[in-house]
């Protein structure tokens, strides 16, 4: 994979296309995560293949090219939503069409997405990288750039809000 990077920085467009698909479905996950929909998360998705395309000679560890990525995928959500300055609702009408336990894990996953709502961008960012990700504490930190004792301490102070949340069952009503 180092070789594709490097090969990518050199300007040799397949190799960074190869490189794009391998991440694109993660940065699809995290787009989502903040955009609450498919279109916009797909806006992501291109706008950070278009910065990424436009900058990968700038980055300096190719090892990093996940990370870097996500972090540009981040950014291009924050950027969007900053534009956008706007909340999806969900049609009540297509609930009918919804029928038990897929219901039952769309309910789930809707709280879930509720509850990130009381959540900063930086908390958001950490539970989304540690969690949806699967990244470690110091992976996190690296994406994000911020000490590593800092991403445990806003990925627990983010899971006691949403517990508190959670508990006060306002959530998702």
């Amino acid at each position: 994979m180092l070789e594709l990077v490097k090969k990518a920085q050199k300007g040799n467009d397949e190799a960074f296309l190869t490189l794009f698909q391998k991440y694109e479905e993660d940065i699809y996950r995290i787009a989502f995560v903040y955009m609450k929909n498919q279109n916009d998360a797909l806006d992501v998705v291109q706008e950070t293949a278009y910065r990424s395309f436009k900058t990968i000679k700038k980055l300096k560890e190719p090892s990093y090219f996940k990370t870097w990525l996500i972090r540009i995928a981040i950014n291009c959500s924050l950027d969007l939503l900053k534009k956008q300055r706007k909340t999806v609702q969900l049609i009540p009408e297509y609930e009918e069409y919804i029928s038990g336990d897929v219901k039952e894990d769309i309910d789930l996953e809707l709280t879930l997405h509720d509850l990130m709502e009381y959540l900063n961008e930086l908390e958001k960012s950490v539970v989304i990288l540690r969690f949806y990700e699967d990244l470690t504490f110091k992976e996190v930190s690296e994406t994000l750039d911020i000490p590593l004792g800092s991403a445990k301490t806003i990925l627990y102070r983010a899971l006691e809000k949403l517990r508190r949340n959670m508990e006060e069952g306002d959530v998702g009503e």
